[in-house]
């Protein structure tokens, strides 16, 4: 089975711990029927998040995400199949932006939308290592 992948960024729109909340249940719940995995990485200035599975699946929760009033400034960063899940047992892994993540002024200046594929992956790749 080939699996595609789909990291975006977006600006949160009133970020509590309530709305974080709700959009990791409601995340893991479609998640887990759609047969995605991922994770959020959430701070009150950026949610970063990569989504793994079924190429129609994934794009149809992007999607949503994009009609989503809670997300700001949508944009995918990168797309395409990979030869593993990232996340395979994950429904939706959240961590909080660590230190090590660009902090707000750099978010703030573009590093994330100028962060290349290799750089965003390697991301995720350490929320992985740090989770198992």
């Amino acid at each position: 089975m080939t699996i595609y992948q789909l990291i975006y960024a977006s600006e949160p729109f009133g970020f509590d711990d309530g709305l974080l909340s709700s959009i990791l249940w409601v995340s893991r719940r479609n998640n887990q029927r759609d047969g995605i995995t991922g994770a959020l990485i959430c701070r009150r200035d950026i949610y970063l998040q990569l989504l793994e599975g079924p190429e129609a699946s994934v794009e149809a929760a992007f999607a949503r995400i994009v009609g989503d009033d809670r997300h700001l400034a949508v944009h995918r960063l990168v797309s395409g199949k990979v030869a593993a899940r990232v996340f395979p047992d994950w429904a939706m892994r959240d961590d909080p932006a660590r230190s090590w993540l660009w902090n707000e002024v750099e978010v703030g200046a573009g590093a994330v939308k100028a962060a290349g594929p290799g750089e965003l992956q390697a991301v995720f790749a350490r929320v992985a290592r740090e989770s198992a």
